[in-house]
């Protein structure tokens, strides 16, 4: 065998072992990934959850619902709130969604309450009436977004969903 007939193999060989070595250096990445990933989802996260939708008042543009949104903070500084979003439905249809933008700040090493309003405009409550039926409430679930800004980690949306029924007033109530 000549040198030139050797001299292709080896070139071969060489692609090979760099290969191996991107390989390698492509596994220590993975590895290093997983394991940054492992402890993100060990750290602590802000838990909320959100209280059951009641009555609030009724105006010319339509009634007002108001629900709360209790957030715990494990960290010891306060965290930026991004925006909250809501969406409310009854039987399957959407009756009302918003956005809250900048609503405030999670207290630092405790929890904060957040009052969501939601805005129901007449001509839903008209839809809904056959809802209604004779036990005058109305079946509902309430889909909200709360999303926070944590360091390192960016940006985090917790979803939250609520379902029950809401007495509306009489108007014995009212008077």
């Amino acid at each position: 065998m000549s040198a030139a007939e050797e001299e292709p193999r080896s070139a071969a060989g060489g692609e090979e072992e760099r290969r191996g070595g991107g390989g390698l250096v492509s596994g220590l990445m993975d590895k290093a990934k997983g394991f940054v990933a492992e402890k993100v989802a060990q750290i602590p996260k802000p838990e909320a959850s959100l209280d059951r939708v009641s009555f609030s008042t009724i105006s010319r543009q339509g009634i007002e619902l108001h629900s709360h949104v209790d957030v715990t903070n494990p960290y010891s500084h306060r965290i930026p709130i991004c925006e909250v979003t809501y969406t409310f439905k009854s039987d399957g249809k959407v009756i009302a969604s918003g956005t809250m933008a900048d609503p405030g700040w999670i207290a630092a090493s405790g929890s904060t309450k957040l009052e969501l309003p939601v805005k129901v405009p007449y001509d839903f409550i008209v839809s809904l009436m056959k809802d209604l039926g004779g036990d005058w409430d109305i079946d509902y679930v309430l889909e909200v977004g709360l999303t926070i800004d944590l360091p390192v980690i960016g940006t985090f949306t917790i979803p939250l969903t609520t379902e029950g029924e809401i007495k509306l007033p009489t108007f014995r109530d009212l008077f």
